[in-house]
């Protein structure tokens, strides 16, 4: 602020109107094996439908981790999918050739000259795009193309030295339908640099690139000269397809560190463990590599389930106190982290896509709760209970524990999973992997903080490279304060306390250029066990006397 020199009114403004922000809380994350869609690249879907579109549909390849994003996807609307690079991963092209082209950023980074007739390559690699044929019609091959489904779908031929390209689901292996057209791209050219008259490209390798969903240009199919002549037949089937090997459970998790190890890059809340080839299944290493990740980041949780192998009605064919002995073997190895979460066995969904039943992880259901319960009540309320425990699309489970198995369960830090007649499937546990008696043993305090931590911490980003003084630390105080009261209003805590003066801003922490908050929370703790007590007495006792209440 300057000074003025001769008399007059010098207007300045102080803003004392900082807030903290809204944070996400219900963001979830997965890696999976999927048949299509972008590899190596997080890709946030909304919905099953989003999910089947940009992936695939589920195959007895990865239906284990399809259904888990599935079941996630019951419960909210956000979900950050990351696709694993298999080997033996391949791009179909019209030469059949090996090409692996993960996704739109690795696209531009390649050249793709192995093979003189290689015209097109798939969007993205899998056995999907086996499936797709381009039918490229020229003025002359019209009344002549072989693909009449191609031709029926464009208005007339083009005009000289024009084409239309149609890509077109040969086999229904994409729609269920055969011959069904999923593209039609009308008047463009083979010629770089072509415009329309509203200045967009016309030149058909750079519509193909910005539009299409299904397939890359990779060279001139035709040339200025010859666009009119000869009437070729141009239709083109991709081959060579490859889904690649199916990972097993260590690949996965192997990746999930890449995928979402970084938090300033990446928002995700609720992490989603890895389940791969059954035989491969490595048990609490796969839980533990997860559980690693979140308590990182700091900012979300890990939610794991046990093998399925070993745990359901039809791997098992024993008795569910041999179910539970394993699985709790399988925890006693999780390391103990209030960023983790275990459920206790997996359950049983009906696979519409494959019209089969399909036993999968209980992981992402779970993890849809703890998303739900940000959208019905508050981060810091239970997933657990009758109010807010209720799976969705759970047949059944891969066992139903007695209440003294719940007991054994519990001990473990091993959240069971229960189904009532005339209930339904319940959660009936909110514990964290933490083995050590605290509140954050609890997944609704664990929760609570990462919310408060995590909101709290963004707002304090405006006070890096201000000055220690007074000033910015009441600024900080009357940011947080009245953060931490609506909070407390909203039942997350019962009292709290924020410290942020020269108590703990000492001239030591000042030369050291440190900023320095100490806020202390009291959380509010979750119900888990009721106590009712009846007591009968005489009838001409009065109640006072028992109690000692007047």
């Amino acid at each position: 602020m300057g000074f003025l020199v001769s008399p007059g009114v010098d207007v300045n403004e102080v803003d004392l109107t900082n807030v903290i922000p809204a944070v996400s809380t219900s963001i979830g994350g997965i890696v999976g094996h999927f048949k299509w869609g972008p590899v190596e690249d997080v890709v946030s879907v909304g919905s099953e439908v989003e999910l089947a579109s940009i992936f695939g549909k589920p195959s007895n390849d990865n239906y284990k981790q399809w259904f888990q994003a599935a079941g996630f996807l019951q419960y909210a609307n956000a979900l950050n999918v990351y696709r694993y690079n298999a080997s033996s991963l391949n791009n179909a092209s019209t030469d059949g050739g090996t090409y692996l082209v993960k996704n739109s950023d690795n696209w531009e980074s390649q050249t793709l000259t192995s093979s003189p007739n290689n015209h097109f390559v798939a969007k993205y690699p899998g056995a999907l795009g086996n499936s797709l044929e381009i039918s490229v019609i020229t003025s002359q091959n019209f009344t002549s193309n072989a693909n009449t489904v191609a031709t029926a779908s464009v208005d007339g031929a083009p005009s000289a030295g024009e084409i239309h390209i149609v890509i077109i689901d040969e086999d229904g292996t994409i729609t269920g339908t055969a011959n069904t057209v999923l593209e039609v791209y009308q008047n463009l050219t083979a010629t770089a640099g072509d415009k329309r008259d509203d200045g967009t490209s016309k030149y058909y390798v750079d519509v193909l690139e910005t539009q299409s969903a299904w397939v890359w240009p990779t060279a001139d199919i035709i040339s200025t000269t010859n666009a009119d002549s000869p009437a070729d037949d141009y239709n083109y089937s991709l081959t060579g397809g490859s889904d690649g090997t199916e990972p097993n459970t260590a690949a996965l998790q192997a990746v999930y560190t890449t995928a979402f190890g970084d938090a300033e890059t990446l928002d995700v809340n609720i992490l989603i463990g890895p389940i791969g080839a059954d035989t491969s299944e490595v048990g609490f290493a796969a839980a533990n590599a997860v559980i690693a990740v979140a308590a990182a980041r700091k900012d979300c949780v890990s939610v794991v389930s046990p093998p399925t192998t070993g745990t359901d009605g039809t791997a098992l064919q024993s008795t569910v106190a041999t179910a539970v002995t394993k699985t709790t073997d399988w925890s006693a190895g999780v390391t103990s982290s209030s960023y983790g979460i275990m459920t206790s066995t997996c359950v049983y969904v009906y696979d519409k896509y494959n019209d089969v039943y399909r036993w999968i992880g209980s992981a992402g259901h779970v993890a849809g709760l703890l998303a739900n319960v940000d959208n019905v009540a508050e981060t810091w309320f239970s997933p657990a209970g009758y109010n807010r425990g209720q799976l969705r699309g759970v047949i059944k489970l891969g066992y139903n524990p007695t209440a003294s198995q719940r007991d054994t369960l519990y001990k473990g830090r091993v959240n069971p999973l229960v189904s009532f007649p005339g209930q339904g499937t319940l959660l009936f546990g909110d514990k964290t992997a933490q083995s050590k008696p605290s509140a954050f043993d609890r997944i609704n305090v664990r929760r609570l903080f990462i919310t408060l931590e995590k909101a709290i911490s963004t707002a304090s980003k405006f006070q890096l490279f201000e000055l220690n003084d007074e000033f910015t630390r009441a600024m900080f105080r009357n940011m947080t304060e009245p953060f931490l009261r609506d909070v407390k209003g909203r039942r997350g805590v019962t009292d709290f306390l924020v410290v942020c003066d020269e108590t703990n801003n000492t001239g030591e922490v000042i030369d050291t250029n440190r900023f320095v908050a100490d806020i202390y929370i009291k959380p509010a703790r979750s119900i888990n066990f009721i106590t009712l007590n009846f007591i009968a007495t005489r009838t001409g006792v009065e109640f006072s006397e028992i109690t000692g209440q007047q």
